[in-house]
């Protein structure tokens, strides 16, 4: 997934990104809220990672920022204040989640997770289609309960489709989900991870459509559908 981290510790911030890396998604950071307003306005995020105390201003202004423009993003606030009226605050501005600093970066990728179920409307941490189950936490796919061998990539483009099951995604929407604003990679590598991703997954209950001039689209199909 692609993920915006906003936070002027330097030292904080490569640590987030280093371990939600780790698991294979893509990150951009931000050190301001300027920097921030322009990430959000030139791409599509799956979580906003965002710190209150920033040089520029509150992380909570950038907050209403997004939900001012109906970005419906999810935001994950952290913050060393601990007053309850801070909190209350975060959540009724439209922060889905609040952790208060020094935080455990276990703990905040658990909770990433559960936000990111909740978006999907799924009950636990395995996202399905049909006779493929991929766990968000392990990153392990499974296809009729046998092991797939993913790269890293090939694991968090499986977790797009999965989440956007019957959304058309652009090329260059995915190449900054899969990469990051920070890449050289272009359309061209978006059609090699399907294509790779495409026969890995013969035989699974998802489909990887290529809809000519617009994308490509996952849905749930009966087990050994090939796709086009």
């Amino acid at each position: 997934m692609h993920f915006l981290v906003v936070e002027d510790t330097a030292d904080v911030a490569e640590a987030i990104t280093e371990r939600l890396g780790r698991g294979g998604h893509a990150c951009d950071r931000a050190a301001s809220l300027e920097d921030a307003r322009h990430f959000a306005a030139t791409s599509a995020y799956d979580l906003v990672i965002l710190d209150i105390n920033l040089p520029d201003g509150s992380g909570l202004d950038f907050l209403r920022w997004l939900r001012q423009r109906k970005d419906a993003v999810p935001v994950l606030v952290l913050t060393a204040r601990l007053a309850i009226d801070d909190k209350i605050g975060a959540l009724d501005f439209g922060a889905d989640d609040y952790m208060v600093k020094p935080f455990d970066l276990g703990e905040l990728e658990a909770r990433v997770r559960a936000i990111v179920r909740r978006r999907t409307g799924e009950a636990g941490a395995t996202l399905s289609a049909g006779n493929l189950d991929f766990d968000m936490a392990t990153r392990r796919a499974t296809v009729a309960g046998e092991a797939l061998q993913l790269t890293p990539r090939e694991q968090l483009l499986l977790e797009i489709f999965l989440i956007n099951k019957g959304r058309v995604l652009e090329k260059d929407e995915l190449v900054m989900r899969l990469f990051g604003m920070d890449t050289d990679a272009g359309p061209n590598a978006i059609e090699l991870y399907v294509g790779r991703l495409r026969r890995k997954l013969a035989g699974a209950g998802l489909e990887i459509r290529t809809l000519r001039g617009l994308g490509y689209q996952a849905q749930a199909t009966t087990p050994g559908t090939v796709a086009p």
